[in-house]
């Protein structure tokens, strides 16, 4: 249960305990207690997962890092379970790995075409990382993903890029917003859209957690089909 929502959290990976002195793409234990919901087996890691993926198709850290624009460095500390990374980090993971998201992370199910602040779960791909609130539904033709991102303080995430737009917009608290080296501080109320090919990060440079509305084209949920940016296959 997370003490400041009232709402139970959903632990969709298997990432284990991290450093609480590291806080790319992680952060500190804030205390909710995560609840399992996964049903796959839980022999293998999440960064296990990605590992033996990635080696299955023969391609090296770095092929996949300039796949998805994430560094070979923080690749490697996932396949290790040292780092955490975003949902929209295991994304581009995913698709650059001719893979679902499915394979890696449970997403949790789309919404009706309502949602009730009080009713909607919330999810998390670690213990102590970002949480997330899904918004939107899933419906022939739809592209845009919807999710209220829940950022603990000092969290800071990996750079990525990658196709598609995204919106953010703050409902409380501060966060920081790096576009391609340009950084800007949002606050409550503030809001930024942009193309999500610039290389694009953010930090929650404050004390206190953020609330963000996050909107894009990206397919977080992986619920579309996409195509491989190194082995060409399409997969949904």
């Amino acid at each position: 249960m997370d003490f400041n929502t009232g709402k139970e959290i959903i632990d969709a990976g298997f990432s284990r305990p991290h450093d609480p002195g590291c806080h790319t793409e992680q952060s500190r234990n804030t205390g909710g207690i995560v609840q399992n919901a996964v049903s796959k087996s839980v022999l293998l890691s999440l960064g296990q997962k990605l590992r033996s993926r990635r080696k299955a198709l023969g391609l090296t850290l770095e092929q996949v890092a300039h796949a998805t624009a994430l560094t070979a460095g923080f690749i490697s500390l996932v396949e290790r379970d040292l780092a955490t990374p975003s949902i929209a980090s295991v994304s581009a993971l995913a698709a650059a790995l001719s893979a679902s998201m499915g394979e890696f992370l449970d997403s949790p199910p789309g919404p009706e075409t309502l949602t009730r602040a009080d009713r909607r779960q919330v999810y998390a791909v670690a213990t102590g990382g970002m949480r997330y609130e899904r918004l939107s539904n899933v419906f022939e033709g739809s592209t845009l993903r919807s999710v209220i991102v829940h950022e603990p303080p000092g969290h800071r995430s990996e750079p990525v890029s990658h196709p598609g737009e995204e919106l953010i917009y703050v409902v409380s608290g501060a966060l920081t917003v790096e576009l391609e080296g340009d950084v800007t501080i949002l606050r409550a109320g503030d809001s930024i859209h942009f193309s999500s090919r610039r290389t694009h990060a953010t930090w929650n440079h404050t004390t206190e957690t953020a609330a963000v509305l996050w909107c894009g084209t990206m397919d977080i949920f992986g619920e579309g089909e996409a195509t491989s940016p190194l082995t060409g296959g399409t997969f949904s």
